[in-house]
């Protein structure tokens, strides 16, 4: 007896994006832990996943790699473009420790915040409300950074104003020789930012899907409210909001590199994110499952080894 089995007739039925296959996401999800790493056929050659031992050593790893693209781009003449998450946060600190330690100035980093809380017409939080995503950066990545800082004229934010000018902005700086570094934490219905499965039922066909560059004012998914409730508002659902602006498949599948994380653990073997990242390693490029598409691109996703499993009944 499980969620397939007893789906007929309960409130669930409906519930989840239309276009899961549960079957298939369950045979995702009962892979062995060690085979999480094991290349796949639609992975891009140079695509990495990488495990890590504790939350710990994930934020030093995935800092350092944030860290090292940004040196890299420094010593190569290049602008560093960053699509930049809230979510995970923990890496912020330590790319600072090492760009601090190495001595880079930030100057030839442009960054782009991915999403931003909004309401239905995509007007954002004010930018000092201690639950915006600007805030949050300014306060863990630019402020911290201090005087080798990215200026204040290169850091966009998903307002309803600046998100719809991501796309030329990054085109022009690409075309002028810059790297377009993506950073992504995977959602619990599998979104990257805030694009979530359901809008691939209003395309006709993939192409359409993946030239989407943006959107204003998206509507969330339930599970993608409450995950943030319990990640990032002490579990306080009435504080989240219902719709965010956010990027798309038009800006994160262009990706000259990537650098993902999933580090969803609670302690005492409770977690959110295992199913998360199982379907992104292993269901197939699918726009149902936006994240499925990020191992097509070349980089390293960083996740935490309990995510991995086994995932298994465990009452706790």
């Amino acid at each position: 007896m499980n969620l397939i089995s007893t789906l007929e007739g309960s409130m669930m039925e409906g519930f989840l994006p239309a276009g899961w296959d549960l079957a298939k996401i369950d045979a995702c999800c009962s892979n062995r832990p060690e085979s999480a790493t094991a290349r796949q056929s639609f992975w891009h050659p140079d695509f990495q996943p990488i495990v890590c031992e504790s939350v710990s050593d994930f934020d030093v790893m995935m800092g350092h790699e944030i860290a090292r693209t940004i040196q890299r781009t420094r010593r190569q003449g290049r602008s560093a473009i960053l699509i930049l998450p809230v979510g995970p946060m923990g890496m912020y600190r330590w790319a600072i420790y090492f760009l601090k330690d190495w001595d880079v100035p930030c100057d030839h980093v442009h960054g782009f915040n991915m999403d931003e809380w909004s309401d239905r017409d995509g007007r954002t939080l004010p930018a000092d409300h201690p639950g915006a995503f600007q805030h949050a950066m300014e306060s863990a990545f630019y402020g911290p950074l201090g005087a080798l800082t990215v200026p204040p004229a290169q850091r966009a934010f998903a307002t309803p104003d600046s998100l719809p000018t991501y796309a030329a902005r990054i085109a022009d700086l690409r075309a002028a020789g810059g790297e377009l570094t993506v950073i992504f934490g995977i959602g619990r219905v599998c979104h990257i930012a805030f694009w979530e499965p359901h809008f691939a039922a209003e395309y006709a066909s993939l192409a359409e899907w993946k030239a989407q560059t943006h959107r204003l004012g998206a509507r969330l998914h339930p599970l993608t409210i409450e995950q943030n409730a319990l990640t990032s508002f002490r579990s306080r659902t009435t504080l989240v909001p219902a719709f965010a602006n956010t990027i798309g498949p038009g800006l994160f599948l262009q990706a000259d590199h990537i650098i993902g994380g999933a580090e969803g653990v609670f302690g005492r073997g409770m977690q959110w994110q295992g199913t998360s990242l199982w379907m992104t390693l292993r269901y197939g490029p699918d726009p149902w499952v936006p994240s499925s598409f990020m191992p097509t691109l070349p980089g390293r996703l960083f996740f935490h080894k309990e995510l991995a499993g086994p995932l298994e009944p465990d009452m706790n």
